[in-house]
């Protein structure tokens, strides 16, 4: 493996923490997974976005920045394998599709302030599903708050991650078309992202259909 720290990112229903505590148990790695489930603001926010979505980005940009930062700092870049089912950028894809201008702009400034005390990973993996595929995920896993996600929800989003990938990658980022693998189910599947992940990338965007 050519690299010491990789974030697995995706959509909402794409599969990244699935493919993380994979890789984390095959390859002996450190596993950073998110912490959303006891977040207050998620059920309320697909009720009432408008009204929720500040504070749950708030919420959730201070909860990675302190897992980040904690596990971080316990571990060896150097020295051992840490994947992540997400990266702290994140947090600003979902604010940037979620809140008003005003809101970004104070959002962002206080991103800065945490991102510039993180280190980046060393590669970032995209999982990329089409819109279908996202939903028919979302449903089986079964989450209530999150079965009437519309469609266009998912596209900005989706939107959003590539509009930032290309925009802001200054290390290598391995977009992955996902929609004929089921890696969970399928070994050869999985046999196939491992071998895509154990190989060296340029920085920037690069694109695979697996």
């Amino acid at each position: 493996m050519h690299y010491n720290f990789i974030a697995i990112e995706g959509n909402i229903g794409s599969g990244k923490t699935s493919l993380a505590k994979m890789l984390g148990e095959d390859m002996k790695a450190s596993l950073i997974l998110e912490e959303f489930a006891d977040n207050p603001f998620l059920p309320k926010f697909y009720k009432n976005p408008e009204k929720y979505a500040f504070p749950l980005e708030l919420s959730f940009l201070a909860e990675r920045y302190h897992q980040l930062k904690e596990r971080l700092a316990h571990t060896s870049l150097f020295s051992e394998l840490i994947v992540s089912d997400y990266y702290i950028a994140k947090s600003m894809i979902f604010s940037r599709t979620n809140l008003s201008k005003d809101e970004y702009r104070l959002f962002q400034k206080m991103f800065e302030i945490m991102d510039a005390n993180l280190p980046r990973p060393d590669l970032l993996v995209y999982l990329y599903k089409d819109i279908q595929q996202l939903q028919a995920n979302i449903k089986k896993r079964g989450r209530h708050y999150e079965q009437k996600i519309p469609d266009e929800y998912l596209i900005k989003v989706q939107e959003s991650y590539l509009n930032y990938i290309r925009q802001n990658a200054k290390m290598p980022v391995l977009v992955i078309d996902t929609n004929k693998l089921d890696f969970v189910k399928n070994p050869q599947d999985y046999e196939r992202l491992h071998y895509l992940l154990s190989q060296r990338y340029a920085p920037g965007m690069n694109h695979i259909t697996a």
